[in-house]
């Protein structure tokens, strides 16, 4: 099951005592997935949902709340159309339903975002129209780099809505109009385990922090691995470069060149990829790094004088040719 249909499954078994909070999120889900149609001169308030047990507890809500019966039917998958579909539709009581739930003002006019008494509504009130709102068309995606919690809204004043509801759980959520149509995201992983707790939904997040946790592991020892290659990398490419000064420097100095400075320029020119530790040890008799180091660099500091007396290129004209 995708962490989408996680969270849905358990939010539409998540039992809500107060009765303010079930209103709110059922106007959500009416105004996020649903629509007024006029049939023989009566309204009729339809809802489609991609979720059988989201549609049982709309049904359940509507009738323990305001006492309508719904009329519940299923549009099978195809084509376009991924999975199957849930319509239930409010035909008798229509327009009571509608005015009861905000859909309509009391002139008669289709509310376009959300009612007032509910955006002013608790803290609980604001925890179920995000509810609502994902329980209708929420997402939510592996998190990682592309981590994300998106609702698809009905329109701009809808978006804005429910960015002031996340706003008043400490959450930051952007509206962003996405070919054509509004959305509401979170992309901050904190964010979105916020979110998640707030709307109820506590054993998707242990699951989605679990693989959070996995993903961040992982992504730590990717960079490590990547780091400690790009370290030896540098290093052999400095022992290389060594290596060809080394080799100008025994060329500039012939034979006036002290033995235990010869040896160890000879020792850098046949192990030209050992680091100086290595050096030291393949020394006889053994070498501490450091002073593996100093021979090198006093032969290379003689060289360069001479180079410098005779007119010539230094130890640096080698490097680049290896």
């Amino acid at each position: 099951m995708s962490l989408t249909a996680s969270v849905k499954d358990e939010l539409a078994r998540l039992e809500i005592k107060k009765a303010s909070e079930r209103r709110a999120e059922l106007s959500t889900v009416l105004r996020f997935s649903g629509g007024l149609h006029i049939v023989s001169g009566r309204i009729v308030v339809e809802v489609e949902l991609d979720s059988a047990a989201v549609a049982r507890r709309l049904r359940a809500t509507i009738m323990e709340e305001f006492g309508h019966t719904c009329e519940l039917g299923m549009i099978s998958g195809g084509g376009l159309r991924r999975g199957n579909h849930y319509v239930l539709r409010v035909t008798r009581e229509g327009e009571a339903l509608a005015r009861r739930t905000g859909l309509l003002d009391s002139h008669g006019r289709p509310v376009r975002g959300l009612p007032p008494v509910i955006v002013n509504g608790s803290i609980g009130d604001a925890e179920a129209v995000l509810r609502g709102a994902f329980l209708s068309h929420g997402s939510l995606t592996e998190p990682g780099r592309s981590a994300s919690m998106e609702f698809t809204c009905p329109g701009p004043e809808a978006a804005l809505a429910l960015v002031g509801a996340a706003r008043r759980l400490d959450v930051i959520a952007k509206a962003r109009e996405v070919r054509g149509g509004d959305r509401v995201v979170v992309r901050d992983g904190d964010a979105i385990a916020t979110l998640l707790t707030h709307m109820g939904a506590h054993d998707a997040l242990l699951t989605w922090e679990d693989r959070r946790l996995r993903k961040e592991v992982r992504a730590t020892a990717n960079r490590l691995a990547n780091f400690d290659d790009a370290n030896l990398r540098r290093s052999a490419q400095a022992a290389v470069a060594a290596g060809a000064r080394v080799e100008r420097a025994l060329e500039l100095l012939g034979d006036d060149v002290p033995d235990h400075l010869r040896a160890a320029g000879e020792l850098r020119l046949a192990n030209k990829q050992a680091s100086l530790d290595e050096l030291g040890r393949m020394s006889d008799p053994i070498l501490t790094k450091d002073a593996i180091a100093g021979r090198i660099r006093r032969l290379l500091a003689m060289a360069d004088r001479r180079a410098e007396e005779l007119g010539v290129a230094g130890t640096d004209a080698n490097v680049g040719q290896h």
